[in-house]
């Protein structure tokens, strides 16, 4: 037998991850849908459906994932379960990749499904609501449409749901008690100092007032009565975004992984 890597035993693992803690990840996942399902209706009736829609991918697929990552390496909340859980016959490779595939792949699978599904529905009823002899009817109808997988929003959404589950993963094996508390004020403590820092450094480079400041973004200063931008390079910018976005949570997942493999030695 391959002591790294057996399919069959890695599927005996995920089997056992799963259904040793049902409500966790089961109860949780269907809470988390019907509270998804609840906050579009309500915000797309006060807001709209652009905004309903951008609030419940944005909430569900981030804050999902984030909570569930903190489930996956909850064992070591004590002595008793984390000593029976690095004692199990699998390697630390397939226990890693099956907190992974929890977490970044089954979750984000099931709640996109869903989303798709909801949103369509909610979509397809107000089309339906629609006077086809009404004089607006058709930019009406072209004014509501599904949320799209590919477009810009979404984009925008996957690099910090990486960055929300590698920092969860990697947090909940550093810290055994509180875990999902301790990772989520270390994360706003990183993403406060950095913004100061731009801040102090804007101010320091272009000097008198700056109105805003966003790390590896930009810089609003005041001119005259009214602001100016000030952006970074593309070049430069579009480096820094990938580095935040695709290198960093890179770097947390292999990190969660040597991290793994140092609480079974």
């Amino acid at each position: 037998m391959n002591n790294t890597f057996s399919p069959q035993r890695f599927g005996l693992l995920f089997k056992k991850t799963l259904l040793e803690r049902p409500i966790q990840m089961f109860g949780f996942t269907g809470l988390l849908l019907a509270l998804i399902l609840i906050t579009y209706a309500i915000t797309k009736t006060i807001s709209g459906f652009t905004m309903a829609q951008n609030l419940t991918f944005l909430w569900g697929l981030i804050g999902g994932s984030y909570f569930m990552a903190s489930f996956v390496f909850s064992h070591f909340t004590s002595n008793a379960i984390g000593s029976s859980y690095l004692t199990l016959p699998a390697s630390h490779l397939e226990k890693w990749l099956c907190g992974i595939l929890i977490a970044a792949v089954l979750y984000p699978t099931v709640f996109m499904l869903f989303y798709r599904l909801m949103d369509a529905s909610f979509v397809s009823i107000y089309h339906n609501s629609l006077d086809p002899a009404a004089p607006f009817y058709k930019e009406q109808y072209r004014s509501v449409g599904t949320l799209s997988f590919n477009g810009f929003f979404a984009w925008k959404v996957y690099p910090m749901f990486l960055f929300a589950v590698s920092a969860m993963l990697t947090g909940s094996l550093y810290f055994n008690k509180a875990g999902l508390i301790k990772v989520s004020l270390v994360i706003c403590g990183l993403l406060i100092s950095l913004y100061l820092l731009n801040h102090l450094f804007a101010k320091i480079v272009f000097g008198g007032v700056i109105e805003d400041a966003w790390p590896f973004h930009y810089v609003m200063i005041p001119v005259g009565k009214a602001e100016g931008s000030i952006l970074l390079p593309e070049k430069i910018s579009d480096f820094a975004f990938n580095m935040v976005s695709y290198v960093f949570p890179a770097i947390l997942f292999i990190t969660s992984f040597i991290r793994l493999r140092e609480k079974e030695f």
